[in-house]
């Protein structure tokens, strides 16, 4: 990183009128904007998209190399605003990454989340799993138009240069990623899986439970329905973290 700004881990500070907070973590290739279709609270549950270094206004800062160095980074990036109930979401691999910062909030005596949301991933002993860690670098480059489209965007070519740079990264994070014994979940989870995601299908998803105590929840949509923000994820935030339905905060 150049000079001595702090990074922004978030595009909008948390706030302080918030109930509890839900931190939501980026898709491969992709930066906190990715949410930018999520509202900003659903009942008195903040959401937070979090930014990764190496993307979006943190282009000009190294990516992250593993899953681990990462987790390390958010542990301490995060803790000034765990000082209410939270959670984390992971999406495909960034529900890993939730996984590995909440195992170190809790070694570190740091305040643990409710509850983990980690939607279309594979238990961490049964990958490293997943359509991108094959693809080619030209197939991953389709994959960065067709990803750019499903956000509303253009895919124009210097784009489209940009976040293959990015999800070459991530890939290669994942690709190191290995837990023959994984450590016991440290809070409860919710396991969310999709009836038409045909990249990680819903039924390769139950070996969470052999880590603690999981509820699976099955929504409608393919496997980029959460882009979305669907009304029926947005009650699973709110109930997943023991809030009352319907109470909602100015945002």
């Amino acid at each position: 990183m150049t000079g001595n700004r702090r990074p922004r881990w978030f595009l909008e500070e948390p706030s302080p009128d918030a109930g509890a907070r839900l931190f939501a973590l980026p898709y491969s290739g992709c930066g906190a904007s990715m949410y930018r279709k999520w509202p900003r609270f659903t009942g008195d549950v903040e959401i937070c998209p979090v930014q990764f270094p190496g993307r979006e206004n943190r282009l000009r800062e190294d990516p992250f190399m593993s899953f681990d160095s990462l987790a390390d980074m958010l542990c301490e990036a995060l803790l000034p605003h765990l000082d209410r109930p939270f959670a984390f979401f992971g999406h495909c691999s960034s529900a890993l990454i939730a996984y590995e910062t909440a195992l170190r909030l809790k070694r570190r005596g740091h305040p643990v989340p409710t509850r983990l949301f980690v939607s279309s991933q594979v238990a961490p002993h049964k990958g490293p799993h997943g359509r991108f860690l094959d693809m080619s670098d030209d197939e991953l480059r389709e994959e960065v138009r067709r990803l750019i489209t499903e956000l509303g965007g253009v895919p124009r070519p210097d784009m489209v240069e940009l976040s293959l740079e990015v999800l070459l990264f991530d890939v290669a994070a994942h690709k190191r990623y290995g837990v023959a014994d994984p450590n016991p979940l440290p809070c409860p989870a919710t396991v969310l899986g999709w009836d038409d995601d045909v990249e990680v299908p819903h039924k390769l998803l139950h070996e969470w439970s052999e880590l603690g105590e999981t509820t699976f929840t099955l929504l409608k949509g393919p496997h980029y329905g959460f882009l979305e923000g669907p009304d029926e994820l947005m009650r699973t935030f709110v109930t997943g973290l023991g809030r009352i339905p319907g109470h909602s905060l100015a945002g």
